[in-house]
């Protein structure tokens, strides 16, 4: 078992890296099965059908891609394992325990998108469901922000409060962005229930809390320039840039009336705003690149942690 640990140790960044992608990927995926209507493909839970755990001819394409998108979750569950027994072959406690809380996170998602189907398609509920992985994202940034981060100390107070003042008013956006969903067209099924709230109504907030999170944003961006953070700084201009984008691709598909392409691009933009939003968080609190050994002792340099 200590050799398989040891040569898993090995990967463990690309493990992590592969955690990330694929907690963005089933962002993507899940945004398909609803914008295809397949939402109720598998129109129970646990199994797909009150007689079968799979998918059968009957049930048409959007049985297929309702439970194309269930399979992927073991597909996350199994890079999630292998990541966790990398970091415990590492020796490496802080990439552990964000492993392990990663490895929780899906079986709670598995559950929570149960739940959406036994409700159908709730859009509350598809909304935690979506909320989730945003976190679940995020978790996945701390950890590769653990591994592969350039050493730093602790932000000074002024860009670390607009640091999570960004944090938290991004976090709002994404929220938000859940409400204009469920009070939108595409529900996932021909039967299920919206929100009830105003589209256009809705819209304008949204946009409005977006215009609050870009000010900060730059601000961030200033002060960091100024202070001469340049990580930081670095990282503040990527996740502006995804701001920018997200933002035009918003009205855009506003005004064309939500074609299902363009609402699947921002779907994507949703998923690597709240990895940028992570990553401004970490970037304003102390990192130093070292391999932590479990038997306690000194903590030991790593070389794969360092950036090159």
């Amino acid at each position: 078992m200590h050799v398989v640990l040891d040569r898993l140790s090995r990967f463990l960044w690309p493990l992590a890296v592969a955690n990330l992608v694929a907690n963005i990927g089933i962002v993507v995926t899940g945004a398909a099965v609803r914008l295809t209507g397949s939402g109720l493909g598998c129109p129970t839970w646990p199994r797909c059908t009150d007689a079968s755990y799979v998918a059968h001819g009957e049930l048409g394409l959007h049985g297929a891609i309702e439970f194309g998108n269930r399979l992927l979750t073991f597909a996350l569950a199994a890079i999630a394992v292998l990541c966790f027994l990398a970091a415990l072959g590492a020796r490496h406690r802080r990439a552990t325990r964000l492993s392990v809380v990663i490895g929780l996170g899906i079986p709670l998602q598995a559950v929570l998108g149960g739940i959406t189907v036994l409700t159908d398609l709730n859009p509350w509920i598809v909304a935690g469901h979506f909320l989730l992985s945003m976190a679940m994202i995020m978790v996945c940034v701390a950890l590769v922000d653990e591994l592969r981060s350039p050493d730093r100390d602790v932000a000074p107070p002024l860009p670390r409060a607009l640091a999570w003042a960004t944090l938290a008013v991004g976090w709002v956006v994404l929220y938000l962005g859940t409400v204009v969903t469920g009070a939108g067209p595409h529900a996932g099924d021909t039967e299920s229930p919206r929100n009830g709230l105003d589209p256009s109504t809705v819209s304008q907030v949204h946009a409005s809390s977006v215009y609050v999170l870009v000010a900060l944003t730059v601000a961030l961006l200033v002060v960091a320039r100024r202070g001469g953070h340049r990580w930081l700084a670095t990282v503040t201009a990527l996740v502006l840039l995804v701001e920018v984008l997200q933002g035009v691709l918003g009205w855009v598909q506003y005004w064309l009336d939500l074609p299902v392409g363009l609402v699947a691009l921002h779907m994507l933009g949703a998923a690597l705003l709240a990895a940028g939003l992570a990553r401004i968080g970490l970037a304003v609190l102390p990192h130093r690149a070292v391999h932590e050994a479990s038997a306690g002792g000194e903590p030991q340099p790593h070389a794969a942690t360092r950036l090159p």
